[in-house]
């Protein structure tokens, strides 16, 4: 099977759709363990974004933001804790922090900052806000991405590790869309390097087509005499 990092430094935008297109097939796998997982990653992907989309400021709101970190939990790591700490935050201040961390944008340095200081949010948890929002700008620091990502392990919950993953998710995006038609934003970079590392885990049959279909060597030119 080859290696997580292989899916980085692949400059093929159709392997990289078809990692794309096995992203729900792979969170239901992992949803098995973890029941709620698959009905919070809907709302995360999908109907987070189109509410806020829907505002004339983008903003979050408290229970917004608490079912966003019961998704992080549920996603990765559980820490309770960090849920006793986000629902200490009053409804004002989080919406306040919110709209002026969008505002920001495309300071994605100052948006972070300004999250960061809402109770219990720290660069990663704050990332995924940025993302939901404005995942042409923002990418999840999930854990399995930043590992797939060249030169970022042992991760660093800090902005200034995450901002180096940014770049090179944003990096990655740019040299995607360039390939092909299709629209590759950091958050879908991110999205495809989770789905490649917990499908390695979980269900590696999904990705043999990656080894059926290596790339053919250059072909040799003819010298000419």
């Amino acid at each position: 099977m080859a290696t997580t990092s292989n899916l980085f430094h692949c400059g093929d935008p159709k392997k990289w759709q078809r990692v794309s297109d096995l992203y729900w097939e792979v969170v239901a796998t992992k949803a098995a363990k973890q029941k709620r997982l698959l009905d919070l990653d809907k709302w995360y992907q999908e109907e987070l974004p189109a509410i806020m989309a829907a505002r004339p400021q983008k903003l979050l709101t408290l229970e917004e933001l608490e079912t966003l970190m019961e998704w992080k939990l549920t996603r990765g790591k559980f820490r309770p804790r960090l849920k006793q700490l986000v629902s200490g935050n009053s409804a004002g201040t989080v919406e306040s922090c919110s709209r002026k961390a969008f505002q920001l944008l495309p300071d994605v340095s100052a948006a972070i900052e300004e999250l960061c200081q809402l109770k219990g949010i720290g660069p990663a948890t704050a990332s995924a806000v940025l993302a939901a929002g404005a995942p042409d700008v923002a990418a999840f620091m999930a854990d399995e991405a930043v590992e797939s990502a060249p030169g970022l392990t042992p991760i660093q919950y800090t902005a200034k590790h995450y901002l180096r993953y940014l770049e090179a998710l944003q990096l990655k995006a740019e040299a995607l869309n360039t390939a092909s038609e299709e629209q590759w934003t950091p958050h879908r970079v991110e999205l495809c390097l989770w789905t490649w590392k917990v499908a390695q885990k979980l269900c590696p049959k999904l990705l043999e087509f990656l080894d059926d279909e290596e790339e053919s060597p250059p072909k040799k030119q003819k010298t000419q005499r």
